[in-house]
Parts: structure tokens; C-alpha cells; sequence
């Protein structure tokens, strides 16, 4: 697995052996950037990544955060509860050189610590099949990770039921083999205050 393109193009993210993660292929890690930076979701059509603070939760690898990173998003924070994946998530990011503009949380997206600051572009993909996807984006907004106007994108298994939480609004869906990527914008009310 490598970063697809950016200031770290061709670089190695490193991934446990087995399948105790199950990181976002790169060509549907391309394909879901391709649709953020050439596809119109940003705000007023615009590129999504560019300049972006953004949250990738249950990130695994951390492979989708630091794909934004090497994009050109200002800054990400990879989300995730499993020991083993968020010692790939730090080691990824010491081996690219990024821990200025990453920052690696241990947590649980269902339970987020409030933010510090909240996020313009948000990566979800839990466990397929689990139902956590609306759940997290519930709670990942109630403690203000999730600013309003922001674009989320989830990934789940094709044929999964997702009802996503009223104040997200669809903007697309795109199926990639076993993947299923949906595109939403956060229509909620501010984010609560601190």
C-alpha cells in the first residue's frame, strides 16, 4: 500500500500482515480523492482537500488522513481504538515526516474526546456490517468534530444499510468492488462550544 499522490506520492504506508485491519484499497483511496479534489463536494464546488483540517476515524493505517496530508490539507487527526492499528498509525507518520501537521488519538469515534478544533473533511470507516457509521457521525458531531458545511465520506460493505443521521445531506455514492463510498455534506448546527 502507498500514498497515491501529493508531496509523499509513492511512499510506502506500512500495514499489519493478516486481516486485522482492512485499509481502503488505493485505487478506491484514488477514486474517493479524485471526487474530493476534481468532483465539486468542497464548499461552492471547490477542491475539498486543499487547506483542510481533517479527521479520519477508525483510520486503520491511517492511510486516508495522511493521503489528505500529502494533498495539502492543513492538518489530520487519525482516530482509532485498536492498539495495533494506532501503532501503524504513528509509525506511518514518523515514516513520512508528518507529525507536525498529524496528530494520533486513541478513541472510541462512538465516544470522541470533545475537539479542539473541528473538521472540514471527515473520513468514517468502521468495521463493515457493524452499524457504527451513523452512530459515529452523531457523536464525532455532538463533540464537535464536525464542523457545519463539512464533507464526509463513508465507507461501507456494498451492500450495507446506512441511514445516515438527518443533518447529513447526501451529495453522492460510488461502489467500488466490496466498497461501497458515501459522499455527505454536514448540514447541522454550529458546532457546540467548548
Amino acid at each position: 500500500m502507498r500514498v497515491v499522490a501529493g508531496s509523499h506520492r509513492g511512499r510506502r504506508i506500512l500495514a499489519p500482515e493478516g486481516r486485522v485491519l482492512r485499509p481502503t484499497a488505493d485505487r478506491v483511496r484514488e477514486a474517493v480523492f479524485n471526487t474530493l479534489v476534481h468532483g465539486g463536494p468542497g464548499a461552492d464546488g471547490k477542491d475539498a482537500v486543499t487547506g483542510a483540517r481533517v479527521l479520519d476515524a477508525f483510520a486503520g493505517t491511517g492511510a486516508m488522513g495522511l493521503e489528505a496530508v500529502s494533498r495539502g490539507a492543513a492538518h489530520a487527526t487519525l482516530m482509532e481504538q485498536d492498539r495495533t492499528a494506532l501503532d501503524f498509525c504513528r509509525a506511518n507518520t514518523r515514516a513520512l515526516g508528518e507529525a507536525a501537521r498529524v496528530t494520533v488519538l486513541g478513541g472510541d469515534c462512538t465516544r470522541p474526546v470533545r475537539a479542539a478544533e473541528s473538521c472540514t473533511l471527515v473520513f468514517l470507516d468502521p468495521p463493515y456490517r457493524s452499524g457504527l457509521a451513523a452512530p459515529a457521525l452523531t457523536a464525532l458531531a455532538e463533540a464537535g468534530w464536525i464542523a457545519p458545511g463539512a464533507v464526509c465520506v463513508v465507507e461501507l460493505q456494498a451492500k450495507e444499510a446506512f441511514d445516515p443521521p438527518d443533518a447529513a445531506a447526501p451529495l453522492d455514492e460510488r461502489r467500488y468492488g466490496a466498497a461501497r463510498i458515501v459522499y455527505l455534506r454536514w448540514d447541522g448546527p454550529d458546532s457546540p462550544q467548548q
